[in-house]
């Protein structure tokens, strides 16, 4: 026997990744300026989104993430949404990438998580025919 899950049906999961990501579009974050106009410190809340990822969702619904993975990424019926999940963090990243909202030089570290590399490679790999005719085939 094992640990209880933590969610017990896919919508539930669902439902809590839902309330997630609302939370990581939702941040609330403090900015403080000097206003030479009025001489004096401002202070404004602002709205911030943060980056969706998978440890995130597990620190927001309260389980490991090693349970996570255990419990539901390999499991049916919850691998199809842990799939999905996983897919929304990858967009969601080159979204704020494409849209500035993450610096560029953090591209190749966040990108990283899904695949992505910054090396290129140029060996040349294989083998090409090389055709070479003789002078009676090219007067024909």
């Amino acid at each position: 026997m094992g640990r209880p899950r933590k969610f017990t049906s896919v919508k539930q999961l669902e439902k809590t990744w839902e309330a997630y990501k609302a939370d990581c579009d939702n941040q609330k974050v403090l900015t403080h300026d000097f206003s030479s106009k009025n001489s004096e410190f401002v202070t404004a809340e602002l709205k911030r989104s943060i980056t969706y990822t998978i440890e995130g969702f597990c620190v927001f619904a309260g389980i490991a993430r090693s349970a996570f993975y255990e419990m539901y990424a390999e499991k049916e019926p919850f691998s199809d949404t842990v799939t999905r999940m996983r897919e929304e963090c990858e967009v969601d990243a080159r979204k704020k990438f494409e849209l500035q909202v993450i610096p560029s030089q953090l591209a190749g570290l966040w990108m990283s998580n899904y695949g992505y590399t910054t090396k290129t490679d140029t060996s040349v790999s294989g083998s090409v025919p090389v055709v070479i005719s003789g002078e009676d085939e090219l007067e024909d």
